[in-house]
């Protein structure tokens, strides 16, 4: 008779990327596809209100009590990335009230194209651009776009609509990327919502192996928010991380669009 292994750690998966561009229906699409042969539980992030994980709840992609909101108050960079303390002790009660989990799928609230998560949050990244967004965005790299484990071209549905070739947009991805995976995806596609499942069971089972090692994407590339005030409308300043100054800007807030994903 041999004994059973101990539960692992879960795989913790950060998805970030600008507003609108689909990660809280990603995610929703994960949890629908893979819900029925692995454990998930689901972390969003937003500012001031917990409207994401509302959303995926009332959908029914999974158990109501598998999916919790942290209000982060503040930039959803510091929440994801200088202080994460309140993501990692949300994604710890989940691993103990639902042992063993495989996936735990962290949403950071959206922002733009520097969001990127510390690895001492997440396993790995994926990082959410959509068509509608243009298809020249990807050409404008950072941190998120370039290094991100999965880099997903969203809503590709929507592309002869807003006149974008998707095709331009994944080489100029891959190009940006040098070479990382890139997914052209719509959860109208059957091929594409596939190949997104199959990527999650892959870097499920190379954190199983032990063989993943979590990446840093490096520091934020120079960007603004509205809660601070200096002359020239921003305050620049160095999050502890080592991450370079960035601005925050004295524009018109809105906090509750600008943390939806």
């Amino acid at each position: 008779m041999t004994d059973t292994p101990a539960p692992t750690r879960s795989l913790r998966l950060g998805v970030a990327g600008p507003v609108g561009t689909g990660k809280s229906s990603l995610i929703g699409t994960v949890c629908r596809e893979l819900s029925a042969e692995l454990q998930i539980g689901v972390i969003t992030n937003d500012i001031y209100t917990d409207e994401d994980a509302r959303m995926l709840r009332a959908a029914g992609v999974l158990d109501p009590a598998r999916i919790r909101a942290v209000e982060t108050g503040a930039c959803p960079h510091t929440a994801i990335r200088d202080d994460v303390t309140a993501n990692l002790l949300a994604v710890e009660d989940l691993e103990q009230d639902f042992a063993p989990l495989d996936v735990v799928l962290v949403e950071s609230g959206g922002d733009n194209l520097t969001a990127t998560f510390s690895p001492a949050l997440v396993d790995a990244q994926l990082f959410v651009l959509d068509v509608a967004g243009g298809g020249d965005v990807a050409r404008k790299g950072g941190p998120g776009i370039a290094r991100a484990d999965l880099l997903i071209v969203n809503k590709t549905d929507l592309a002869p609509h807003v006149g974008v070739d998707v095709a331009q947009m994944v080489a100029d991805a891959t190009a940006a990327r040098e070479g990382r995976a890139v997914l052209a995806l719509s959860r109208t596609d059957r091929a594409s919502v596939d190949a997104l499942s199959d990527w999650v069971r892959a870097m499920l089972a190379t954190h199983r192996s032990g063989t993943h090692v979590p990446q840093d994407p490096g520091p934020m590339a120079p960007h603004f928010h509205a809660d601070e005030e200096h002359p020239d409308g921003g305050v620049l300043h160095t999050h502890g991380d080592g991450d370079a100054p960035h601005g925050h800007a004295a524009q018109d807030p809105a906090p509750s669009t600008a943390a939806r994903g």
